[in-house]
């Protein structure tokens, strides 16, 4: 498993406490140095149904870029791209666990992700 942070963000402490309460075993990734894959966000993207649900639409580089916007005309393709080119871009924390992916942390949402693992409440 791994989740992909930003160390001042809030929601990604308290979504790295929660895996560490849980026992879940997990690897963290800075969002900004190395962000999701492709395949990563294409998972996230199964698992929400709307690809502006993967958009930090708070930040500043959402607000710098327009893509408010933008993004309804853009293609899916090029929107996975430039989330994975762009970790400012993407909602935190970011979780991938075997062929599944979500952006935010929402514990009842994770625990639907997580469900295989034993001990997950």
């Amino acid at each position: 498993m791994r989740i992909y942070t930003l160390k001042t963000c809030d929601t990604c402490r308290k979504a790295s406490k929660w895996l560490k309460e849980q026992q879940i075993p997990f690897q963290e990734q800075a969002i900004r140095e190395q962000p999701p894959t492709p395949h990563e966000l294409r998972l996230a993207l199964t698992f929400h149904g709307d690809i502006r649900k993967l958009f930090n639409v708070s930040g500043q580089d959402y607000r710098k870029l327009q893509l408010k916007d933008t993004l309804p005309s853009m293609s899916e393709e090029s929107a996975i791209e430039l989330l994975a080119s762009n970790g400012n871009l993407i909602k935190r924390p970011f979780l991938v666990h075997e062929n599944s992916a979500i952006a935010g942390f929402d514990e009842k949402k994770w625990i639907a992700i997580c469900e295989d693992i034993p001990g997950i409440e």
